[in-house]
């Protein structure tokens, strides 16, 4: 018997058929797959709206409050989770994972958007009776109330431990990001309270849409002209960035639409030229992307490398991600190759390259501003689970490039383990005086607060990207 045959009748009172909301149905489906199916919201969330606004369901409006109700909700989950905790009588792992899905977009509309607090409840109550059914929904509605009574600020006061007394559970807990990771991230920052806030606040941020003009197939300024001052600006500091207005859409961008452009991180996209500028000692015709997937920086890397006459191997080792790399480069304007091929067993010999980029997989801490789902999917442990890769891929990297040669490692994550750590390891390693790292500074024209080098960490809060790391390594011997 389901709630709603269930569901009492008062006298002289007809049952009222709940609502839907389509904006906030689309919302609670793309918080069910992504906790369901471990989905990435950036993944789920396109089609959903491709489809509703096919149906007519959807205006821009609707597009754009669905999506700030998705991302609002994963970003802030550690904070609403604390919030809600204070508000029902049992531990939230006893919560059926749907109802607190409708518990944390209401709490998200009454402590992180503008919506009216009787519009944001009621809304919030209507969606439950629709896919809870009516007897949860009382339950939903209760706990809403009890939100509602405090602001965000308020909250935090109740729910957030003092600063003073455990300073990294104050700031998980303000800033919802797990505890662990705000310790990495201090760590890697080195800083004071100023700049670990400054770091959590921008994670919790809506990252720019950042274009890439590809070159030898578009330029920053035709995509600008085509768009136009009001929907458009360049990029702050790579030569081929256009960053687009708030509800830009990609997809409807001429350029995007036929591979000459693509949407790539501004970061990616400064590691990807330092790479290709770094000084060589001798030729410079073969270039390799080793961990070419999904092809952003692949696709940057081949047109210049076509530009000064050299040939650019990508290789991937998944098959259906080095398809993805074979659409990004099609079209390019000189020869390449791309293979699927693991890059710790590689089938080229040894010495081959002149340039060698490793972009290895990593927990990607440095980009919770596009993917917020994943700061609650990773562990600690993950990393020693990702440390034997890096290694054997810059191991791999350093045999690939001839002497004189140079190799950039690079990685999505700013947490020590993942960058200094294994660059210093691996350079032990493979032997004293055979290699030297290069300060990459230098190639980041204009960009500021670089630190002390000779490796670079871009970071949200100071550089608007996401946080990239590049070590640029030359082969000596």
């Amino acid at each position: 018997m389901n709630e709603q045959s269930r569901r009492p009748r008062q006298q002289g009172k007809p049952y009222r058929r709940p609502k839907q909301d389509p904006v906030r149905m689309l919302a609670f489906d793309a918080l069910r797959a992504v906790d369901e199916r471990d989905a990435y919201a950036n993944l789920v969330l396109p089609p959903l709206l491709r489809k509703a606004r096919e149906k007519g369901d959807f205006d821009g409006r609707d597009a754009a409050l669905a999506t700030e109700l998705v991302y609002g909700t994963l970003r802030r989950q550690g904070t609403y989770d604390a919030v809600i905790s204070a508000c029902v009588d049992r531990p939230l792992r006893e919560v059926d994972p749907p109802v607190l899905d409708v518990l944390s977009l209401g709490a998200h509309q009454l402590l992180g958007t503008r919506i009216p607090t009787h519009a944001a409840v009621s809304a919030s109550v209507e969606l439950a009776r629709v896919v809870l059914g009516d007897g949860r929904a009382k339950f939903v509605n209760a706990v809403l109330r009890k939100i509602a009574q405090h602001d965000l600020d308020g909250w935090l006061e109740l729910v957030a431990p003092p600063y003073d007394e455990d300073p990294e559970d104050h700031l998980a807990v303000v800033h919802s990001h797990p505890r662990w990771v705000v310790s990495a991230l201090w760590d890697s920052l080195g800083g004071g309270r100023a700049g670990i806030e400054d770091l959590l606040e921008a994670d919790n941020e809506r990252p720019e849409v950042t274009l890439v003009a590809r070159p030898g197939r578009s330029t920053a300024d035709e995509i600008l002209g085509a768009l136009g001052d009001e929907n458009a600006l360049p990029g702050r500091w790579s030569p081929y960035a256009v960053r687009l207005s708030e509800g830009g859409e990609p997809g409807a961008i001429d350029a995007v639409r036929e591979g000459r452009a693509g949407v790539q991180d501004e970061g990616s996209q400064l590691v990807a030229l330092a790479l290709a500028n770094a000084p060589l000692d001798g030729p410079d015709k073969a270039w390799l992307d080793g961990c070419a997937g999904p092809g952003g920086k692949a696709a940057m890397l081949a047109g210049l490398a076509a530009e000064r006459g050299a040939v650019l191997l990508a290789s991937e080792k998944q098959p259906h991600r080095a398809g993805l790399v074979a659409r990004a480069l099609a079209g390019n304007p000189g020869p390449y190759q791309v293979i699927a091929a693991d890059g710790t067993r590689p089938p080229w010999r040894p010495g081959t390259f002149d340039r060698v980029l490793m972009d290895v997989p990593c927990t990607g801490l440095g980009a919770l501003r596009r993917r917020p789902e994943a700061r609650w999917r990773r562990r600690p442990d993950d990393l020693d689970g990702f440390a034997p890769l890096q290694r054997g891929l810059l191991r791999t990297a350093l045999d690939s490039v001839r002497v004189g040669g140079v190799v950039g490692y690079a990685t999505c994550s700013p947490h020590l383990a993942e960058t200094r750590a294994v660059v210093d390891d691996v350079l032990k390693q493979h032997g004293g005086g055979s290699a030297e790292l290069l300060d990459a500074r230098p190639l980041f024209p204009g960009v500021p607060a670089l630190g002390d080098g000779p490796d670079v960490q871009l970071w949200p809060h100071l550089h608007g990207t996401d946080a990239m790391y590049l070590a640029l390594i030359r082969r000596t011997a």
